[in-house]
């Protein structure tokens, strides 16, 4: 069976070029998996809205409200980095369905990966960082509380720390939450995860494939996984205009090989999700993250 890949038309909620965030990025990468011959029918799954109820396991009930409602206050709104109007709703509501449905798929085939996701900085009371949803921390106490999971690993190698993740499930003893970061980058006041590694500028992607070869046996040994969480941000690469690793593309393949092949070996499901990626050229940006649904791929 091909990788299942989940997708909706509406991740892009339409954004100026101009803009930091390159919404564009979620039409090209799907035009990127299509070229690689990884977006056929039966392959692509179509995302759906994410119920409020669901979003309220892991998000204040009344900051999702505002979100449904498009009434989110302003000054949360500069924190998220972009108003929260009609279509904007739509896509964080979608995101965060389609990481439910892709780990779900995982669960049943044993990888699966959203062509969105990664929204880590959406704590508990509000959004911020780009971030409206936590698709991640949602997907996770779902999971468990339908018992379809009793044991989450979430593998967070954006090149931002995973604030959001840390604040929503960090009482929930049933996740466990690895942060690999750049030291000096957004945000300024971590939270802790349950595991954070901080790297320092231009890491590159020598030291940092040893730092995670290391990591890798202690998180699988540490307790029995239904299902990995695998953020997969490619904003680690040199030229993203917010990261700092300087990882190369060779750099991304081998990581990502290197955790969906490590966990795949030991027949624990992954689930996958885009995560950070802010390079002004656009369609580069997109081949990026189209790595993670080639190495993925190879595993499904």
């Amino acid at each position: 069976m091909p990788l299942q890949i989940v997708h909706h038309p509406d991740y892009d909620a339409g954004f100026a070029t101009s803009h930091r965030f390159p919404m564009s990025k979620y039409p090209l990468l799907m035009e990127a998996l299509r070229a690689r011959g990884l977006a056929g029918p039966g392959a692509l799954n179509t995302a759906e809205p994410a119920p409020a109820s669901w979003l309220k396991l892991a998000h204040a009930a009344d900051y999702v409200d505002q979100v449904i409602s498009c009434s989110v206050p302003e000054k949360i709104e500069r924190e998220i980095g972009f108003a929260v109007g009609p279509r904007v709703s739509l896509r964080a509501l979608l995101a965060t369905g389609g990481t439910i449905m892709a780990a779900r798929l995982a669960l049943r085939h044993g990888i699966a990966c959203n062509t969105a996701g990664g929204s880590h900085h959406a704590r508990r009371a509000q959004g911020a960082g780009f971030c409206t949803f936590n698709d991640v921390a949602v997907a996770s106490l779902v999971l468990l509380t339908e018992g379809a999971a009793r044991n989450i690993l979430v593998v967070d190698l954006d090149v931002h720390q995973g604030d959001g993740t840390a604040d929503i499930l960090s009482d929930e003893p049933r996740v466990f939450t690895f942060s690999m970061h750049g030291e000096r980058n957004y945000p300024v006041r971590k939270i802790a995860s349950d595991l954070d590694l901080a790297l320092p500028d231009g890491t590159g992607d020598a030291a940092y494939l040893e730092r995670l070869a290391t990591i890798l046996p202690e998180l699988s040994a540490s307790a029995r996984w239904d299902i990995i969480f695998y953020n997969a941000g490619v904003d680690v690469h040199a030229q993203d205009r917010l990261g700092r690793l300087a990882l190369s593309n060779n750099g991304l393949r081998a990581r990502d090989e290197m955790v969906i092949g490590h966990f795949r070996a030991l027949g624990i499901p992954v689930c996958g999700v885009i995560g950070g990626g802010y390079s002004t050229d656009v369609p580069a940006l997109a081949a990026r993250h189209a790595i993670l649904f080639e190495v993925a791929s190879d595993h499904a």
